[in-house]
């Protein structure tokens, strides 16, 4: 498991160096990093989920996301039942080029997922799923960007995991959604 974290991890910052040096004029002209939050899941779920996005060209960029107390899609925990996960998300991502100051995108993306579910509602002893599986997955979005700085709006996702054991608790397939607010640099 750290062996794929690791070769993921390495293989984004290597593809970044490798684009960032080949990188156009139009580019340097412009923002070329993002640190971007999804408040909504925050709110609603807990969740922290933390990114940066490295633009390679105008309409193309690269993302990496933590996802800290992260949930499988939108179940809800009540009292016994507690998800104690943490998720590492690579995505591309491919802008739209639009005449206004919002652009459409998609994003084709790996997500492994870590950690378990304990579930002791009824039991004499909790019942632990393990989440540890990869999750590939596209997703769309649309962002208003002002002042080429502040960036923000909503975006959804659907993925299939690759965990048995995940599988049998939870749905092989996984919606989620959520609206971030990035600063452009």
């Amino acid at each position: 498991m750290k062996k794929v974290i690791l070769a993921v991890l390495a293989l984004s910052f290597v593809s970044t160096m490798g684009f960032a040096q080949g990188m156009s004029q139009d580019v340097r002209d412009h923002s070329i990093g993002e640190v971007k939050l999804n408040f909504l899941n925050t709110i609603l779920l807990g969740s922290v989920e933390l990114g940066y996005e490295h633009f390679i060209a105008r309409d193309q960029s690269i993302s990496l996301e933590g996802h800290f107390n992260d949930r499988f899609g939108y179940v809800s925990t009540s009292d016994g039942r507690d998800f104690n996960a943490t998720s590492l998300q690579v995505a591309y991502n491919f802008y739209f080029d639009s005449p206004t100051q919002g652009q459409m995108y998609l994003f084709p993306f790996f997500k492994y997922r870590f950690g378990d579910f304990t579930e002791s509602v009824g039991q004499s002893t909790p019942l632990v799923t393990d989440l540890n599986s990869a999750i590939l997955g596209l997703g769309a979005g649309y962002k208003w960007v002002f002042n080429e700085q502040f960036a923000m709006g909503p975006y959804a996702s659907i993925a299939r995991g690759f965990g048995s054991e995940v599988g049998d608790r939870f749905s092989a397939i996984e919606f989620k959604a959520g609206f971030s607010i990035g600063y452009r640099f």
